[in-house]
């Protein structure tokens, strides 16, 4: 298991709780629905990886997410992860109306940068990931249908959040494969504020 750097620390992360099809636009071009509920899944511990894979068996494809880490039952830092996803296995799944974690869970299926103190209001922030120099995608807590506070009173309602679980708030529209050997680099603003600045080279 892969150590994260919390606020200038090496902990081991909790669960990983992964909130799925929080913005509206990546809901459409995944060609599903707006969910009545908020849907949850979880990735172990044993996701996390430092490793930017390019393929596992079949080709992943990135989701970029702003990350919540948890202390004391509240959001004590934030930073970014890449929630990486086997899709071809995960549209079997689907179709066969399948629990999605073989699609999800798998290791190495959770990348994150450093983790840095959360500002005041979790109301502005914005991610971007950019793929060797090309936006590809951006957005942030204004898109999302389950904003930062409703997801915590939400994920409380069915289990406890424990000191450094991370919460991966959804990806929003412009997911794709990883190709080997492309650049990624992820930041995280808030308003104006460059946060976080993180790279990978996908192998």
């Amino acid at each position: 298991m892969t150590t994260v750097d919390v606020l200038g620390t090496l902990v081991q992360p909790g669960k990983i709780l992964c909130v799925g099809k929080n913005y509206a636009a990546h809901i459409e071009e995944m060609g599903g629905a707006v969910p009545d509920d908020m849907v949850v899944f979880m990735k172990p511990a044993s996701a996390v990886t430092d490793t930017l894979y390019a393929s596992l068996g079949e080709t992943l494809h990135y989701e970029t997410e702003i990350c919540l880490l948890i202390r004391d039952d509240k959001v004590a830092a934030v930073g970014l992860g890449l929630d990486l996803t086997k899709r071809d296995l995960q549209g079997r799944l689907k179709q066969a109306g399948l629990p999605w974690e073989r699609s999800k869970a798998f290791d190495g299926s959770a990348l994150f940068s450093g983790f840095v103190a959360a500002p005041i209001s979790l109301g502005s922030l914005v991610l971007e990931l950019w793929v060797d120099g090309e936006l590809r995608q951006r957005g942030g807590s204004e898109q999302m249908l389950y904003r930062p506070a409703t997801i915590l009173d939400e994920l409380r309602t069915f289990v406890t959040l424990n000191d450094n679980d991370i919460i991966m708030t959804g990806t929003p529209s412009g997911v794709g494969p990883v190709q080997a050997g492309e650049h990624f680099e992820a930041r995280l603003l808030n308003g104006n504020e460059e946060l976080v600045n993180v790279g990978w080279i996908a192998v």
